[in-house]
């Protein structure tokens, strides 16, 4: 859909032209994953597809929220919109709630989204939706935030109000995307670069599992408080604030410390983790997409086996990546449980990887796959 017809809807829904249009993208982590919330580096960059929202003021201070995607939407004026709705409504009205509580609300907005980013695939649609919905209020109020507040604000929204304990990553990424860049992310200070993305006759291809996950429901957050169980065991030792403060090799010296083994793992593969996504800059840095591919997958073998994230399905989507000609590595992207995976292919053997994977993962989940060619983009922006 063309923001044309996008607009078009719009006035049908609520019989009037949109003022403005925004966007904000999907995103894909390269590597890192579970480690911002335990003040790690991570690697994502933001895709060229994610949520369009169209919006004009209204007078009678009420806000209504629609989507394409969606069958429900939400109609509340400023007093009620922090009442939770639990369901996707609970995204933007949680931003409503964090601008309001900065001293910014009273105004009233017909609202109009729409969305490319498969829904619980694991590419970041809440994030989009919130940080599109934050740098319309921005806009709209002149708040001046700059994008790492944005980035905050946004994440606070769907910690606090949503009740998802995510990390900073997701939102930071759909903020500060650049076109054919890759974030490299400091997640204790928010440090970043942004680093090129030269593939050198390679691509990236993401491949949707289609089994979604609930990161919400899931253990999502338990994998966290795990986290936060084993960094109160190191304090002690170390008077660290994060488990990525930690080397692999103090964490080895410190397994005595653990009487339960799960929490001992948890913490081996955050740390270890952060260590592959240094490594994995400088592969990509030097041109060593093989050496970037290797660390993809000793990535995927920890989420599986220390962090056990990952399930069957996910599985068979990077272990058999893997045995196609042109693949140098594969691994689930995301927050896990479902989702998607991303894998460096070689451009000449796309074709080829999508066609095989395609019919050995349908064969042995009976679920049919989808493919993307991730063409990384810009981050989110008002488009008029």
């Amino acid at each position: 859909m063309n923001i044309e017809n996008l607009e078009r809807r719009f006035s049908d829904i609520y019989g009037h032209s949109p003022q403005s249009v925004y966007f904000a993208p999907g995103r894909v982590n390269l590597i890192g994953e579970h480690i911002d919330y335990n003040g790690g580096r991570v690697f994502p960059c933001a895709l060229d597809f994610g949520t369009y929202m169209c919006v004009s003021s209204r007078n009678d201070g009420k806000i209504s929220m629609r989507s394409l995607n969606m069958p429900s939407g939400l109609l509340s004026d400023n007093d009620n919109i922090s009442d939770k709705k639990n369901d996707w409504t609970d995204y933007p009205a949680g931003v409503f709630v964090e601008f309001s509580g900065l001293g910014y609300s009273g105004k009233g907005f017909d609202i109009l989204y729409w969305g490319n980013i498969p829904a619980r695939a694991g590419l970041s649609s809440s994030a989009s939706l919130e940080v599109v919905t934050a740098v319309m209020l921005d806009d709209v109020y002149a708040s001046e935030l700059g994008r790492k507040e944005i980035a905050r604000l946004s994440q606070r929204a769907e910690n606090g109000f949503v009740g998802m304990n995510c990390g900073i990553m997701d939102q930071f990424a759909v903020a500060f995307g650049a076109r054919n860049m890759a974030i490299a992310l400091d997640c204790s200070t928010l440090d970043y670069e942004l680093v090129t993305l030269d593939m050198d006759g390679y691509g990236l291809v993401i491949a949707n599992s289609n089994k979604h996950h609930e990161l919400v429901s899931s253990e999502y957050n338990t994998r966290r408080m795990e986290s936060e169980a084993a960094l109160e065991i190191l304090r002690s030792k170390y008077g660290i604030s994060h488990l990525c403060e930690l080397s692999s090799r103090q964490l080895a010296e410190s397994a005595s410390m653990f009487r339960d083994d799960r929490i001992f793992r948890r913490a081996r593969h955050a740390v270890s983790e952060n260590e592959r996504v240094t490594k994995a800059i400088a592969c990509l840095k030097e041109g060593n997409l093989a050496g970037f591919g290797r660390l993809m997958n000793e990535s995927h073998a920890s989420l599986k086996c220390d962090y056990e994230v990952t399930g069957r399905e996910m599985d068979i989507l990077a272990e058999e990546a893997l045995k196609i000609e042109g693949v140098l590595g594969s691994r689930i992207t995301g927050g896990g449980f479902g989702g998607c995976t991303v894998s460096l292919v070689k451009k000449e053997n796309i074709e080829r990887f999508v066609s095989v994977l395609g019919e050995t993962y349908k064969l042995k989940t009976g679920l049919k796959a989808d493919f993307y060619v991730a063409d990384i983009g810009d981050g989110a922006r008002k488009l008029k």
